[in-house]
């Protein structure tokens, strides 16, 4: 890697040649995860990715004309200081927000490197363009906004955020919920079914430990397989089973390890007080994300919970 102060006029002008299409493309990817969900968004980054394919232009044509028809191939990654950026296929689960925001950064990052390589210049012609190129980058703010105001008016926005917020729902709370809710209460049977008969901690938490890690793989596996999501739209089928069996062995990890406490009494009290705390978070998410009255998700979740809690008792003292 190179110092930025050390590369020459026309290294500087193939950076930026090269920072202009990366940007072009990246916002054109943008436009394309974008498209079927939110074609309003998608055509802004349309209309941004030309016009970093027309600042691009500009650029090659007065690298032509200084130094000839072979552009050196110089980018991001080859100059020490610049920020480089992530590939958008790694990232297919932004959402809208993050992409606007992303795209400000990335104008601004232009805007400053056009700003640094102005200041370097000693020719006429590639100092103006520069400078027109960070005052450009600068005004893309600007553009962006207005293009935002011209294509995703407020009622736009606001139905592309209520899908995103379904999307969300479908693809991380739903399979969560579910993983909590069966780690949660599943569980409860085993874990108090073997501290009430055997009246040792140890052996509840082992078969807790067991019963958590058991139903996260099984569930995670079930989640994983149930749904490719390609009609659905609820995502990556392995995401979704690795949020769900994780969820799982979390619900049933929380009321197993206050029998790490050796006194038995204590630690039936204590991981009563979790399951409770359990039950409290699992309604207070089904109000949250599932459009479900308070007071219903806490019935609901309360009755379900009592009932296995309850069986557990009965066959642990039976």
């Amino acid at each position: 890697m190179r110092n930025f102060d050390e590369l020459s006029e026309r290294e500087i002008l193939a950076l930026a040649i090269s920072s202009e299409e990366e940007d072009g493309r990246i916002y054109a990817d943008f436009a394309e995860l974008l498209r079927n969900d939110y074609p309003a968004s998608a055509r802004v980054f349309t209309e941004m990715a030309a016009e970093e394919g027309e600042h691009r232009r500009w650029l090659i044509d007065l690298y032509v004309e200084r130094f000839g028809n072979h552009i050196t191939l110089v980018r991001r990654q080859d100059v020490r200081g610049f920020v480089a950026r992530k590939p958008i296929w790694q990232s297919s689960a932004l959402g809208v927000d993050v992409m606007r925001k992303q795209a400000a950064a990335m104008e601004a990052e232009a805007a400053n490197f056009y700003r640094q390589a102005a200041a370097r210049s000693t020719d006429a012609a590639v100092r103006k363009l520069l400078g027109d190129l960070a005052e450009a980058e600068e005004g893309h703010e600007h553009t962006a906004d207005l293009l935002m105001e011209q294509n995703v008016p407020a009622s736009v926005q606001q139905s592309e955020e209520d899908a995103e917020r379904r999307m969300f729902v479908l693809r991380v709370i739903q399979p969560g919920l579910a993983g909590l809710m069966d780690g949660s209460v599943s569980t409860l049977a085993p874990v108090f079914a073997a501290v009430f008969a055997t009246q040792n901690s140890w052996d509840a938490f082992l078969i807790g430990l067991a019963a958590s890690i058991g139903a996260g793989i099984s569930m995670g596996f079930a989640e994983a397989l149930s749904d490719n999501g390609s009609l659905t739209g609820r995502g990556a089928p392995w995401i979704r089973g690795a949020i769900c069996g994780l969820m799982t062995t979390a619900g049933g990890i929380g009321h197993t390890l206050p029998f790490l406490i050796p006194n038995f009494r204590t630690a039936v009290a204590v991981a009563i007080a979790v399951v409770i705390a359990e039950l409290g978070v699992i309604s207070w998410i089904r109000w949250k994300y599932m459009d479900t009255s308070p007071l219903a998700a806490a019935f609901q979740v309360g009755v379900g919970g009592l009932l296995v809690f309850a069986t557990g008792i009965l066959i642990g003292n039976g």
